[in-house]
């Protein structure tokens, strides 16, 4: 069990240094956007949310791949592996062309959520850039997938490094222009992302093609007709999970879109605290890529028991850091806020934020955690389920009713801040955390004795 822990605890440190390069994207664009103009961050933090609701939502239908490559590396069945990263060819094809449509054509949702019509133009240019960038982006999302089912994540956290090398640069001289390149404002920083994406991608392709960890899974055959047997066994786990980190996504960045009709003032507080959030989410959830690594390795093997025994084990070391890093959040939220900006309203509204935040961020750390652990035993349905009620209903809804319909509820004054968004979203996930913590107890209780 030690040598498990350790091995756990290597590889989601090398997973959450990528995943902190990866989210450095994103404070990069906001420190960049923060700068240039306080209308470039309101636009970003629209278009961060549309375009982060389409990619997660994608990339979350081939995360859920990772427990059947991690079995079948578990079973060493290496071939096997390669086999069905070709057919998930078909299903990322597939998922290219809807993200990209709804990328090109962001028109429904931005009319739906009342985005200011000065804001609109910039935030469709925005998303069209970044949509030509989403391909490379699943593509590597694959890559990065198949790494950590084999238990090698290595590979992705250097490239993810060496990106942010080129993403920073790249963002601010895009952005502000000098040596010949004209001032490009927050075009500049997707442009910078579409580049890193396909930078990434064709390194990664370098690497499988002559690196020998992938020699065994023989990759490079030729690809075989499309297994509509093995694809629907692909949408019945990808599908699903991919349905819950829309809603579960969606009730995070529908947020930054309500929030819109606000100004641009509650645009920019929401961004910092939104941004914060995501940064801080990383440590979870590469704490919950690594344990569902080794959980699904050892149900390929055979050995339930020692299953059962990590998922108990992340789940209090998941619980113990997400306490550690809100205490940081809360304590420090003053500090935090003045690093993105020197507006004094806009950092006293940031840090009223930020005091939510850490009580969001323990719920959010426990129902990741648990929504991977299911994943293993196949148990996709239910958290959909749970996020749908909890999340969109209870958290998205609840805050919607609290900043726009409960102007008349006694005792409370209509609020044209994002805090009502921000509170009622913290407590739906303190249930939705409670509720998924129920399933996992339930699913990894020892078998009874016969």
């Amino acid at each position: 069990m030690k040598q498990e822990r350790l091995t756990i605890a290597r590889h989601a440190l090398t997973v959450l240094a990528g995943q902190m390069a990866v989210m450095a994207f994103g404070m990069t664009d906001t420190l960049v956007a923060s700068h240039y103009s306080e209308q470039a961050l309101a636009a970003l933090s629209v278009g961060a949310a549309v375009f982060i609701s389409v990619y997660v939502s994608l990339m979350g239908v081939f995360q859920a791949l990772l427990p059947l490559w991690a079995e079948q590396h578990g079973a060493n069945q290496p071939q096997a592996i390669g086999r069905s990263l070709r057919q998930a060819m078909y299903l990322c094809a597939a998922a290219c062309v809807l993200g990209m449509g709804l990328l090109l054509s962001p028109d429904m949702a931005l009319q739906w959520t009342r985005v200011p019509p000065e804001l609109q133009a910039e935030v469709k240019h925005y998303l069209a850039i970044l949509a030509w960038g989403l391909p490379a982006a699943l593509l590597f999302r694959i890559y990065s997938t198949l790494n950590q089912a084999l238990g090698r994540p290595k590979l992705v956290t250097w490239l993810q490094l060496f990106s942010l090398l080129i993403k920073i640069p790249l963002s601010i001289w895009l952005s502000f222009g000098g040596a010949g390149m004209p001032t490009l404002g927050l075009a500049g920083c997707a442009w910078a992302t579409v580049c890193v994406n396909y930078a990434m991608l064709g390194i990664a392709l370098v690497l499988m093609r002559s690196h020998a960890l992938y020699a065994p899974l023989d990759l490079w055959r030729p690809m075989e007709r499309p297994d509509f047997r093995l694809l629907a066994d692909f949408a019945r786990q990808g599908i699903p999970a991919g349905l819950a980190i829309l809603v579960e996504i969606t009730s995070f960045t529908l947020m930054a879109l309500f929030v819109a009709r606000q100004g641009t003032l509650a645009s920019a507080s929401h961004q910092i605290a939104a941004n914060l959030t995501a940064f801080c989410y990383m440590v979870p959830l590469s704490l919950a890529i690594a344990t569902s690594a080794r959980i699904g390795f050892w149900r390929g093997a055979g050995d339930e028991a020692m299953a059962r025994r990590l998922a108990a084990m992340g789940y209090r070391l998941a619980l113990l850091m997400a306490l550690s890093l809100a205490a940081i959040v809360f304590l420090g939220r003053f500090q935090i806020a003045g690093f993105y900006s020197q507006s004094p309203q806009l950092v006293e509204l940031g840090a009223a934020l930020l005091a939510w935040v850490a009580l969001y961020h323990v719920a959010d750390a426990v129902q990741t955690f648990c929504l991977f652990v299911l994943r293993c035993w196949r148990i996709t349905v239910a958290p959909l389920l749970v996020y749908c009620l909890l999340l969109w209903g209870g958290g998205l809804g609840g805050g919607y009713w609290l900043a726009y319909e409960a102007g008349d509820l006694p005792g409370w004054v209509a609020r044209t801040t994002p805090a009502p968004f921000w509170i009622s979203s913290a407590m739906a996930l303190l249930l939705t955390a409670a509720v998924m913590s129920a399933l996992v107890r339930r699913v990894t209780r020892p078998e009874p004795q016969a």
